[in-house]
């Protein structure tokens, strides 16, 4: 007889919500990556690993963390081809995620850390309309900076399928954001170049087209679903575009420049040891 799929049972949904949960944020507790969640989620069911990264962004919150913003994933063929998805996908950004300001970033904080360079848009109002078209969109964003995120997985050795870069808040880490502010009157973002260095050396390179075809296409497709989930975007809130080109990885020790035409540069240091290491 033919298998016949049937939904999962809602206990079965719930309790694979909070395993899936509680295996990611033991993994992040711990310090040691833990295995994919993807056994518990199925490998498509993108709601069921949404509801994964709402119960530990919840638990975030409820811990005196504070959103600032929002991240796009997985927006660049070369990025999707890396990590094995085939499409974008978001998660949030906490006010302990931003290493602006920081001299050194924590390398005892990440596990698995990679750097992309992005455009990083502030808003300065709100995106909770019906119709979200893309002058809306445009209308809404204050300034653009240079940024590097630093994406981290919980998940060993980034054995991930989209359902489990979203349970794992996107694989968020940390950002950085540059100085120079810049205002969409003042360049287009899908005609940006950038270029990628790690300690001096050209490791990565890619545009703004690489981004959806335009960032600002996919801050439409962000602010469009981040309403559909019921939590809109806010002025003020930053958001992470995407990366431009393929990401790099960053051991302890190691700088990473980006530089994007248009945007100036934007430099991260990540700590040369764990803290544990040093004698």
């Amino acid at each position: 007889m033919t298998d016949v799929w049937k939904p999962m049972a809602v206990a079965s949904r719930e309790s694979a919500v909070v395993d899936a949960a509680e295996r990611l944020a033991g993994a992040a507790r711990d310090r040691r990556p833990c295995a994919p969640v993807r056994d518990l989620l199925g490998r498509t069911d993108i709601s069921l690993a949404y509801a994964v990264q709402r119960r530990l962004n919840d638990g975030r919150l409820a811990s005196g963390a504070r959103v600032v913003g929002r991240k796009i994933g997985l927006t660049s063929p070369s990025v999707q081809r890396q990590v094995g998805v085939d499409r974008p996908d978001f998660g949030v950004l906490f006010d302990d995620m931003d290493a602006t300001d920081l001299p050194a970033l924590p390398s005892e904080r990440l596990l698995q850390p990679r750097a992309e360079a992005e455009i990083a848009f502030v808003l300065a109002s709100d995106l909770d309309a019906d119709d979200l078209d893309i002058e809306q969109v445009r209308a809404a964003v204050g300034y653009a900076v240079a940024a590097l995120e630093i994406v981290d997985s919980r998940v060993a050795d980034w054995d991930i399928a989209i359902t489990d870069t979203v349970a794992d808040n996107a694989s968020s880490g940390m950002f950085v954001l540059g100085r120079e502010r810049v205002t969409l009157g003042e360049f287009a973002p899908r005609d940006v170049t950038m270029r990628l260095y790690v300690d001096g050396v050209p490791a990565s390179e890619g545009d703004g087209a690489a981004c959806l075809g335009d960032p600002l296409a996919a801050l439409q497709w962000l602010a469009r679903t981040a309403r559909e989930f019921g939590d809109p975007l806010r002025a003020g809130q930053v958001v992470l575009s995407g990366a431009l080109g393929p990401l790099v990885p960053t051991p302890p020790g190691t700088t990473v420049r980006a530089e994007i035409s248009s945007l100036g540069s934007v430099t991260a240091t990540f700590s040369p040891k764990e803290p544990e290491d040093q004698g």
